[in-house]
């Protein structure tokens, strides 16, 4: 049994003052919301990205944008999109389109004046609402409703023909049926995504790991990467993954009531490999930072009972990454701010030490009683270098 959608929407969003006068800017009649602004507000979730559909070409709404006052930015203007700054946030504007070509990477694009035509081009059909600006009436060619009141990801006519338009639609379908699919899931979709795995070698490997970072976002995304293995798709972007172990942090996550993480699921797909680890972040295109962080999590080594230790030697998030990959008990973690080391080189050299190498070599082995006893106060810390230094002198 299905959810009954309504046939149109009624959103705050759609109403605020900037909102209602973009649209009469651009013409009622010429302009309809779309994608996930349409389909959010139906599911009833926060809207975080507004798009409009026009028949104006892009010099025509920048002509328009200009006339009101409205700041605008030609983001991708030569593919028929203008963005409207407004003060309750950034409105994308693209111009109906077809598809002149495709390689499956980019596409030649003409613009087009009919609406089914511009909603043919787009790759789910719950993906392919679009809502009158002023009544809120949905308009859907493709079966959208019926799919998203089933929790249904559906391509859009034929599901090979989609992919072969843009190979990265294989791991989109992924992420969305994580978001919004239910069980069981399409098997044209499916099978054409088995059957065209391949084609994900010829992406750049930065969008590829973009799009799989956006889908380990998601609340549990463990059944469908293990779907993804289970149909060749995840051996061909991440073959040294395993699926098992990212359902095991997601579990230890829910349990202790802590949020997703994108890279910490990376970090638990991956093999206890630094090596590994360091060749995955450059392949995925992360920083320096997530290279580090994801790095740090693969050494794995986590000394029960010692969280706050942990966290101090690799920082809060990195203590949170081995922690929950190995299912300890991050517990001692929360509400606790990590400590500053009360004690300064110079304060050996003031007990006479030689400035250099053993003041440094001192102030480590101080510094590991003070974190063994779980980080008492400053005074403490002068009597474990009363012990350091008396033992450094017998």
């Amino acid at each position: 049994m299905t959810d009954t959608l309504p046939d149109r929407i009624d959103p705050v969003w759609m109403r605020r003052e900037d909102m209602v006068a973009l649209v009469e800017t651009l013409g009622a009649q010429n302009a309809r919301f779309v994608g996930g602004s349409v389909r959010d507000t139906l599911l009833g979730l926060p809207v975080k990205d507004i798009d409009m559909a026009t028949t104006l070409e892009p010099d025509e709404v920048m002509i328009r944008l200009k006339r009101a006052d409205i700041h605008r930015v030609p983001t991708g203007i030569e593919h028929g999109t203008v963005t409207a700054v407004l003060p309750g946030g950034p409105v994308e504007i693209t111009t109906l389109r077809h598809d002149v070509s495709t390689d499956g990477r980019r596409a030649t694009v003409e613009f087009a004046e009919d609406w089914q035509e511009d909603a043919a081009r787009r790759d789910f059909t719950i993906n392919a609402l679009y809502a009158d600006p002023l009544t809120g009436r949905i308009f859907d060619y493709f079966g959208g409703l019926a799919d998203l009141a089933a929790r249904r990801v559906r391509f859009i006519g034929d599901a090979r023909q989609r992919i072969r338009e843009d190979h990265l639609r294989i791991l989109r379908y992924f992420r969305f049926q994580a978001r919004f699919g239910s069980q069981p899931a399409d098997e044209e979709a499916e099978g054409a995504c088995a059957e065209l795995a391949a084609t994900l070698k010829g992406l750049s490997r930065e969008r590829v790991g973009m799009e799989m970072m956006n889908l380990l976002g998601l609340p549990d995304p463990a059944p469908t990467v293990a779907r993804m293995a289970e149909l060749g798709v995840l051996a061909v972007i991440l073959p040294e993954a395993d699926p098992a172990a990212l359902a095991a942090l997601v579990a230890a996550e829910q349990a202790q009531g802590i949020g997703p993480d994108p890279l910490r699921r990376l970090a638990a797909l991956l093999p206890a490999q630094v090596q590994l680890a360091e060749q995955i972040a450059s392949r995925f295109r992360l920083s320096g930072a997530q290279k580090k962080r994801l790095s740090a999590a693969a050494a794995r080594e986590v000394e029960p009972g010692n969280a706050r230790a942990l966290a101090y030697r690799l920082g809060r998030e990195g203590a949170l990454d081995r922690l929950l990959i190995a299912g300890a008990d991050a517990a001692p973690l929360e509400g606790w701010q990590i400590p500053e080391f009360p004690l300064k080189g110079g304060q050996i050299v003031a007990r006479g030490v030689s400035a250099g190498p053993q003041v440094a070599r001192i102030l480590s082995r101080v510094q590991d009683r003070w974190i063994a006893e779980g980080f008492p106060a400053a005074s403490r810390v002068e009597a474990l270098l009363d012990a350091e230094l008396a033992e450094q002198n017998s």
